[in-house]
């Protein structure tokens, strides 16, 4: 059986993504909420609380305040790594709680 018009999945998704922005907005919004977990690691997830994108603002809240303290200190280059995690540039801010 021969194949008429046949296209690559990863192009068919691609196309479908640059149709929908605001769905693809959402996938690299749950990108970003996964690799927080991937990059901190276990330990930082059992004190995150909450953890939620917000008009391009990363907000996390945490239980442990020495914790959070040192998160900010690394505000900056957490936020470079997750973006970079993400492939493109997701958020701008970061809000630790």
């Amino acid at each position: 059986m021969k194949r008429i018009n046949a296209v690559p999945i990863g192009d068919v998704v691609r196309d479908f993504m640059k149709e929908n922005p605001q769905l693809r907005q959402k996938i690299l919004e749950v990108r970003i909420q996964r690799a927080w977990g991937d990059m901190l690691g276990p330990m930082i997830m059992r004190s995150t609380r909450q953890l939620f994108v917000k008009y391009r603002t990363l907000h996390v809240f945490l239980s442990s305040s020495v914790l959070r303290n040192e998160l900010l200190l690394n505000k900056k280059r957490l936020l470079k790594s997750l973006n970079e995690y993400a492939g493109e540039e997701v958020i701008n801010d970061i809000i630790i709680r």
